[in-house]
């Protein structure tokens, strides 16, 4: 099938990549291989040193199923390149590790693992790292100015989905000769193209809205193809590719990525718009709502406004997040789990899970309340969950919050 760049993102979505098989199958067949036969030295020679394409060791990612995986994330991110990966920690990883050396600043809020990996182990590395929140751009320049060589960002962020200007950010980050990283699993590849913004690299946990089914854990990264090369070496070595019944399984999922995240945004932004008129929901986050404070910069940046909204019901609260537990203990529909993106919806406190790991005080720095309560829309009818939302904030009773 056409890899041509003049197809749109669904055609990609579904054709891009797909070997052709001798028995007729429209998809890449699974190989659960281990390594691969050559039929001489010479012809071993050519791929190991780089003369040639073609499988070798699944450890490398050097898989057909694995491949053509990667060449269908390259297309729907419009990279010249991908690389998979076992998880998005594993990506968010290895691009630090190859490209952050010299320093690395985080923009913004961001899964609480890559904070933690960020603040805590990459500096026994002897790795600089700088954590800045969106109200502490104006440090920006001069860290940059002092050799930090790569800026990471998400937009939206975790949990509060808030919005920044990557082009703005591209155009600052390579005036001073560095590289900028959008994480763009929030989004996904449908409501954002960050590339086509100024992004260097872009990278997906996998797991969420490109598997979309909460059965899988993946990873990926896509940029240009030197880019990409440099962190190659450090997937093969650090083991981190993932397994080829994996690399099937998502690449199942991404035919589908179009309609499901489609779906999605049109039933979470019904969502918001009921919870925002809820007399017991003190503020919802959504980038989709006019009042949101991203709203026009999500406009213009973004196709679709995303499948995720927060909501918050701590104010006048003695205790938020025992409040916030009594809402989210009677949801029938909501399934109370760590994570986003899947079909079935989806319902987590980040102060109990994403954002446990940070201190009380530095959640409360970031803004993120223990009342907020992170939802992760799928599937479902949207009016049921919005009658599921409903009945919850009405059983909790007094331990819910009147504007």
């Amino acid at each position: 099938m056409s890899d041509a760049p003049q197809n749109r993102l669904a055609t990609r979505c579904v054709h891009a990549g797909e070997a052709e098989d001798a028995h007729g199958s429209p998809h890449t067949p699974l190989y659960s291989t281990t390594t691969f036969a050559f039929p001489s030295t010479a012809a071993i020679l050519d791929v190991v040193e780089g003369r040639a394409t073609g499988s070798l060791y699944t450890r490398y990612g050097l898989n057909p199923t694995i491949q053509a995986l990667e060449a269908k994330l390259a297309a729907i991110e419009g990279a010249e390149a991908a690389l998979s990966f076992g998880s998005g920690m594993a990506a968010a990883a290895a691009v630090f590790l190859a490209h952050g050396r010299e320093g690395i600043v985080c923009v913004g809020d961001a899964y609480g693992g890559t904070l933690e990996l960020l603040g805590e182990q990459l500096p026994l590395l002897g790795i600089r790292t700088h954590l800045l929140l969106g109200a502490e751009l104006d440090r920006l320049d001069g860290l940059l100015a002092d050799g930090a060589r790569l800026v990471f960002l998400e937009t939206p962020t975790n949990p509060a989905l808030e919005i920044f200007d990557i082009a703005a950010f591209a155009e600052r980050t390579h005036a001073q000769g560095a590289l900028l990283v959008v994480d763009n699993t929030f989004a996904s590849p449908v409501n954002q193209q960050p590339l086509a913004l100024g992004a260097d690299l872009v990278m997906h946990s996998a797991t969420k809205y490109l598997g979309g089914h909460s059965d899988i854990t993946a990873g990926a990264l896509m940029g240009p193809a030197a880019l990409v090369a440099a962190v190659a070496p450090w997937r093969k070595n650090l083991g981190s590719a993932p397994a080829p019944e994996t690399a099937a399984l998502l690449a199942r999922s991404l035919r589908t990525l179009t309609v499901r995240v489609e779906a999605q945004n049109a039933s979470a932004l019904a969502l918001a718009r009921a919870m925002q008129a809820h007399p017991r929901v003190a503020r919802v986050l959504h980038p989709g709502l006019s009042s949101f404070p991203g709203h026009e910069l999500a406009a213009r940046q973004m196709s679709g406004f995303g499948g995720m909204l927060t909501i918050e019901i701590d104010a006048g609260a003695a205790d938020p997040a025992a409040a916030a537990a009594a809402v989210v203990d009677r949801l029938r529909l909501f399934t109370l789990a760590p994570s986003l993106g899947g079909v079935e919806s989806l319902v987590t406190q980040p102060c109990t899970t994403t954002h446990h790991g940070l201190s009380p005080q530095e959640r409360k720095r970031r803004g993120i309340g223990d009342g907020m309560i992170r939802l992760s829309v799928g599937l479902e009818d949207s009016a049921e969950l919005i009658a599921d939302l409903e009945q919850a904030l009405a059983s909790a009773g007094t331990e819910g919050v009147v504007r």
